[in-house]
Formats: structure tokens, sequence, C-alpha cells
């Protein structure tokens, strides 16, 4: 079931790095719905989030946590959103969203184009205080 974030969990594709564990990677999303959106995704592969089982799924949650309360202290925003979807990539994963309004979360607007300067800066700024 190799997915695009198989390749980037294997280092044959480029990524954005927040954060790394042993179990889990976190990047930022190339097509952000608002600066700092990031995925968070298991290294092992497994297609539907509620099939991966349940210690590690616990973790990958804690995981996501810890990088939330990093992006808000370095993306202004009223909150983190979280989103699990599951059709895009066939890979579990779950997007942290900084917003100012429910509608920064809705995935059918526009994306944000930021250049790879704007893309690390924000990456090394939370990945400094994850």
């Amino acid at each position: 079931m190799s997915s695009i974030f198989t390749k980037i969990i294997q280092g044959e594709m480029p990524c954005y790095k927040l954060a790394e564990t042993e179990e889990f990677l976190a990047f930022l999303d190339i097509a952000p719905l608002s600066k700092g959106h990031a995925l968070v995704v298991p290294k092992r592969e497994t297609d539907y989030i509620f099939d991966i089982e349940s210690h590690e799924y616990g973790r990958l949650w804690q995981f996501a946590k810890r990088l939330a309360n990093a992006q808000k202290k370095i993306v202004s925003c009223q909150r983190i959103g979280i989103a699990v979807v599951g059709l895009e990539v066939p890979h579990a994963h779950i997007h942290l969203i900084p917003l100012n309004a429910v509608e920064d979360i809705n995935f059918s607007k526009s994306k944000l184009s930021l250049n790879p300067e704007e893309m690390n800066e924000i990456a090394q700024s939370i990945a400094e205080i994850f």
C-alpha cells in the first residue's frame, strides 16, 4: 500500500519536517489551508485511522497534541483544528490546522501558496519548540 507518505517517511521525497519519533512523523502540508497546517502520520502503513492498534492510536494522538501545542506557540491563531478525512491518501493521517474561524478548515477552499523560505521558517520554528 505504499503511498506518498511512505515515500516521505522513507526519505524518498522531501518534506518540511516538524517532528519525528520512532513511530510518527509530522510535516507541513504543501497545499495548506492556513500557515502552519501540518500532517501527522504513523510510520507504520495503515490505511484507515481506526484500524491502528489501540496502544499506537493513543500515542499518535499524544504526539499530535504535543505538535499542536508547538504550532499554537508559533502560528497566530485562536485554535488548532483537527481533521481526519482519510480519503485522499491511503495512509492514516491527522491534519492539524491553525484556525481563526470555522471556514478555515474547509477543504474545498483555495489552498495557500507559500514559498519555500516561508515553509522552512515555519517548520524550523515549530520544530525548535516541539
